[in-house]
């Protein structure tokens, strides 16, 4: 393959890359070093599969693996999820972050008893259709759980993509058509084979192929990978976008929201108080907690979980 600069990854995408040189290699190293992860067992099933996947977006997998684990003990079926109030997913979240994924899980799973009689659908459509499941999650689920053939872009394959086939340190912040056109033509035929690669390229961008350290001496395909033989070009394009925390209000929604999570009863407004010192940014962020549906206002000044 030669290897193409950073600004030309839409041509990239639109060449005929030479992806049957890549599986094989790909594929081997996934069944000698995958992860044993819960998630990726047989007796997994198609739940197992999407709740991993709603909860593994932007969540790295040692912070995911108990949480995980207490939910398919507690829920082990989607209708055993709905059956519950939506707040009781919110309020087993724990703090993995980002809780609109509990409640669109919650969404998901109402949606998959009413219409589809409690099984997660195998059709890549229907899964789309479901509240909540965007894009990535139908196809990451038709893959991992039914074999079939999809692209699987998430931000290791997209990483791993574009280093090995389009030379560049880095994919684009968000995901273009041309990265969706390259994943397809890289696609193997075989559905099985299709849905193994997935799985190995995901692995590969998590534990070898790293944002920070790639560890090029350990890679499958280093001798293949275009932005090596470029010389490993540093990223030119946009900044990469880093992730604060500290003094957001995403912190103080974190902090109202295990609040309501230790809570049996509704919470009074005045010990919700306690939680921030800077009222305006404390309100707003509650705000934004009862907008999201992850908190419902009560009379009197109460706060709690939502039961509907």
């Amino acid at each position: 393959m030669t290897a193409i600069s950073a600004s030309a990854v839409p041509a990239a995408a639109s060449s005929d890359p030479d992806g049957a040189a890549l599986h094989r290699p790909v594929i081997d190293w996934f069944d000698a070093h995958a992860r044993d992860l819960p998630w990726r067992r047989p007796e997994a099933g198609a739940w197992g599969v999407m709740v991993s996947e709603f909860m593994l977006q932007q969540t790295p997998v040692n912070r995911v693996l108990p949480v995980y684990e207490q939910w398919l003990a507690r829920w082990p079926r989607p209708a055993d999820l709905a059956a519950e109030p939506p707040g009781e997913a919110v309020r087993a979240w724990g703090r993995l972050g980002y809780p609109r994924r509990a409640l669109r899980l919650h969404g998901a799973a109402a949606a998959i008893r009413e219409r589809h009689g409690g099984d997660v659908p195998r059709d890549h459509a229907q899964l789309l259709a479901l509240p909540g499941v965007g894009e990535y999650t139908a196809a990451a689920v038709a893959s991992f759980a039914y074999g079939q053939r999809h692209p699987v872009l998430d931000t290791n394959v997209r990483r791993v993509f574009a280093r090995a086939v389009s030379g560049a340190q880095y994919p684009p912040n968000a995901t273009t058509a041309a990265e969706r056109k390259l994943a397809r033509a890289l696609l193997p035929e075989e559905e099985p084979t299709a849905a193994r690669w997935a799985a190995a390229t995901m692995e590969l961008g998590a534990l070898v192929c790293t944002a920070r350290t790639p560890d090029c001496a350990r890679c499958p395909i280093a001798a293949l990978c275009a932005w090596r033989q470029a010389g490993s070009p540093e990223h030119e394009g946009p900044p990469r976008r880093g992730q604060t925390y500290a003094g957001t209000d995403r912190q103080v929604r974190g902090k109202l929201l295990a609040v309501l999570r230790e809570a049996v009863t509704p919470v009074p407004q005045t010990t919700l108080d306690q939680v921030w010192d800077e009222p305006v940014q404390r309100a707003r962020a509650l705000d934004g907690l009862v907008s999201d549906g992850l908190v419902e206002p009560l009379s009197g000044g109460l706060y709690r979980l939502p039961l509907t």
